[in-house]
């Protein structure tokens, strides 16, 4: 049900959890962030045409395949995650059919993908790898090693990444940019947040769904009713929420014992608002009907949420110059050092040549000034190099991948973005409250409309 980041997970790990959108940075923009999101979805897998030779079919979809050595991958993979959580495994035949059933959603969406053309870069996948090196604490030039030391091929590895965040952003496509928040509504919700005790708390839950189709019977809606109770009364009994998910959920997060990690009260699903907040850790709630099917969930634990958001703040102004076929790489380099010379003799004004001379149009008409921001938001080399100078100072030229800079720092501060960042949150926090059911419908109508043989 939630696609987030894991930190700290070991690398095999990750490739089950580590996403990232594109990142694009404006053409002639040193303040262009460099911002790949991250978030967690069932572990990518080689594609059915991959398999071995005398492979036998586990599932056909459409006009695509599940080979069992994929099946076979799979299981061991979550069988020995799980292992490693305490998770009690259910009987093996039960795993399969979990597992089964996400690979054919995997390659269901990933039909849906291909057909709508999305293709995901060199660079996005490029990006995603770098993040996922920062979080394990290697350079992105040691991940094949460390990869290899964790029994993982990099090719593979990358061709599931790429394939992972395709998914990614076809959910993006048809779930997540469909909903709409008007700015109306998101004061409302801000408002009625102000009040309520659920603002100011996170609350890690556990999940599990029954699911219904769209179109189900009377019939179908009563058998998924009855295993709804079934699976609340094994729960009332004591028997681990997390295996019971395991063995019983048809959500996304199933095979992680149906975990959905810790959520802001303003982020809980909105079926879910009213119920959690009531509840105590270790409890379970009773069932819940929505339009995705039937719903448990496993209040683990509470905290206070902290709100306020002091962040440092940098006031700079810069000078880009980039190369041509007339002017190359040490000629542009000796211009700025012109420049910076005249700057410090006090015969040149830096915000006169700024507008006259910089290739940076958003902030050459304001005198090369960048305004208040975070050094975060810069890319890293101009990051590393503004960080460096005082107030007052002005760097040597350096290059990114932009051009040639010179840049002047005018000042540092605490600044309180709590406001703005609140905002920002509960813009996110509302659309991710409607994201989840919305996730969950959007995958059973896919499966729903597509061929689907199993054949275990």
């Amino acid at each position: 049900m939630k696609f987030r980041m894991f930190p700290g997970l070991p690398l095999a790990a990750m490739a089950s959890f580590a996403l990232c959108t594109a990142v694009t940075a404006a053409a002639a923009d040193p303040a262009a962030p460099a911002a790949p999101t991250a978030a967690a979805t069932p572990a990518p897998r080689a594609h059915a045409t991959h398999g071995a030779t005398l492979d036998r079919v586990v599932a056909v979809i459409n006009d695509g395949v599940v080979l069992e050595s994929e099946l076979n991958e799979q299981v061991a993979e979550i069988t020995l995650r799980l292992r490693s959580q305490n998770v009690a495994l259910p009987e093996a035949s039960v795993l399969r059919e979990q597992v089964l059933e996400r690979l054919v959603l995997e390659e269901v969406q990933e039909q849906h993908a291909e057909r709508a053309g999305i293709v995901v870069s060199d660079e996005q996948v490029n990006a995603a790898l770098q993040d996922i090196a920062v979080r394990n604490k290697v350079s992105f030039d040691q991940l094949p090693e460390k990869l290899a030391g964790e029994g993982l091929v990099y090719a593979d590895y990358r061709k599931n990444l790429r394939r992972e965040i395709q998914r990614q952003m076809l959910r993006t496509r048809d779930v997540v940019q469909r909903i709409n928040i008007s700015p109306r509504e998101l004061d409302q919700y801000i408002e009625r947040q102000k009040n309520t005790a659920t603002a100011n708390n996170e609350y890690n839950l556990a999940h599990i769904l029954i699911a219904v189709a769209q179109d189900a019977s009377p019939t179908q809606l009563a058998a998924a009713k009855k295993k709804a109770e079934d699976v609340a009364d094994r729960a009332a009994k004591g028997e681990p929420f997390n295996q019971l998910a395991v063995t019983y959920s048809d959500s996304q997060t199933a095979l992680e014992g149906g975990a959905l990690g810790w959520l802001k009260g303003p982020s809980l699903p909105t079926f879910l608002a009213d119920v959690v907040p009531r509840m105590k850790p270790g409890q379970v709630s009773e069932i819940l009907q929505t339009g995705s099917g039937f719903h448990l969930v496993r209040l683990n634990e509470v905290r206070s949420a902290t709100t306020t958001q002091i962040i440092k703040q940098t006031h700079l102004r810069h000078i880009l110059l980039k190369t041509s076929e007339v002017e190359d790489d040490a000629t542009v380099q000796q211009k700025l050092t012109t420049m910076r010379a005249q700057f410090l003799a006090g015969t040149a004004e830096f915000a006169v040549l700024a507008k006259a001379s910089s290739a940076d149009p958003g902030s050459a008409i304001e005198g090369g000034d960048l305004g208040w921001t975070s050094l975060e938001s810069f890319v890293p080399e101009f990051t590393h190099h503004a960080d460096a100078l005082k107030d007052n100072e002005i760097s040597e030229p350096f290059k990114t991948q932009f051009g040639w800079h010179i840049v002047q720092m005018l000042g540092r501060r605490d600044f309180d973005n709590t406001a703005t960042a609140e905002r920002e949150q509960a813009y996110a926090q509302l659309r991710e409250s409607r994201v989840d059911e919305a996730t969950e419908i959007w995958l059973q109508q896919l499966r729903d409309e597509a061929y689907v043989e199993l054949r275990l």
